[in-house]
């Protein structure tokens, strides 16, 4: 059963963590992190992303404006961008680490020790990738919750929303994690090679043909 389920959960492993490695990138561009309604002309709704700002209109579509300063951005908009790109480029290596060290691949089937740390590696950039997804994301939500209660802006003055692109990072997060912790239980299991099954399959028929001579009258 092992000589199944360690290829399985490593493709599973690679698949959920190829999910949330889009599912991040996704999150990096797109410009929906906040969201402002302006009850005053609820035909525009505002968004602001970690590039750029978005006014979307029910007439006019989607015009967006890049930033034009890094420096001039919130705090939390400016760790934000940095670890997003940290987060792409992390899991884009552990990717490429653990393609080579599933067992699928037939490339360096004699270097089972390099294809292990291969698939550790992979596992842990994932999981720091994840890490990294999920904290921008958290942030930002955060520091949007304090401004939405916040006693001292009046009550007249617009409050920013959570965005689309805050649930999509959360999904990636919980992906990339997900996969490095699939891909790092295969290398704790055991493996079966097929020499060993067929090994112990002859010693089994072997013992019930001698306990047949025994019991015959």
């Amino acid at each position: 059963m092992a000589l199944v389920y360690r290829p399985m959960m490593q493709l599973s492993g690679m698949l959920f963590s190829l999910v949330g490695w889009v599912l991040s990138c996704l999150t990096t561009y797109l410009p929906q992190w906040k969201n402002l309604n302006l009850e005053l002309n609820e035909l525009e709704i505002w968004t602001m992303g970690l590039w750029q700002a978005c006014v979307v209109q029910e007439e006019g579509g989607m015009q967006c404006k890049d930033f034009d300063s890094f420096l001039a951005l919130p705090p939390e908009l400016r760790i934000s961008r940095i670890l997003m790109v940290f987060s792409n480029g992390s899991g884009l290596l552990g990717l490429l680490l653990s393609g080579f060290g599933l067992d699928c691949l037939k490339i360096g089937e004699r270097q089972q020790e390099q294809k292990k740390r291969l698939l550790l590696f992979g596992g842990m950039l994932f999981w720091i990738s994840g890490i990294t997804a999920i904290v921008p994301v958290s942030w930002v939500a955060h520091s949007t919750v304090q401004e939405f209660w916040d006693a001292n802006i009046p009550d007249i003055v617009p409050r920013w929303d959570f965005g689309e692109a805050l649930f999509v990072g959360w999904l990636a997060g919980f992906c990339l994690i997900l996969g490095g912790s699939l891909l790092n239980c295969t290398i704790c299991s055991t493996e079966v090679h097929p020499s060993s099954v067929h090994y112990a399959a002859a010693e089994q028929q072997d013992q019930c043909q001698h306990l047949e001579t025994e019991t015959r009258p």
